[in-house]
């Protein structure tokens, strides 16, 4: 059974209750206000396993190193004009 977290609009008391899915919400506060609703609660995330890690995601144990750099458009363009091209006969 799932437990609700409720808070009352007019005093703001926030209580739990335990309730199954069918049952109807409580009618009043435990300060016995009528105007409830209810709170989402922050969901519980737990991460196991490896690749939740910026060390652990595909870069091999490499550091930021790894990463592609942009090449400088000067130094491209002298590394490619000494390339031979091949000729068609």
């Amino acid at each position: 059974m799932p437990i609700y977290e409720y808070e009352c609009s007019e005093c703001g008391v926030r209580f739990d209750r335990l309730q199954r899915f069918g049952d109807p919400a409580p009618d009043t506060c435990p300060n016995g206000h009528k105007r409830l609703h209810r709170r989402l609660p922050q969901p519980t995330i737990i991460f196991k396993g490896s690749g939740f890690y910026v060390t652990d995601h595909g870069r091999n144990g490499q550091g930021k190193s790894s990463r592609t750099r942009r090449k400088d458009p000067d130094t491209e363009a002298t590394s490619t004009s000494n390339i031979e091209k091949p000729t068609s006969s």
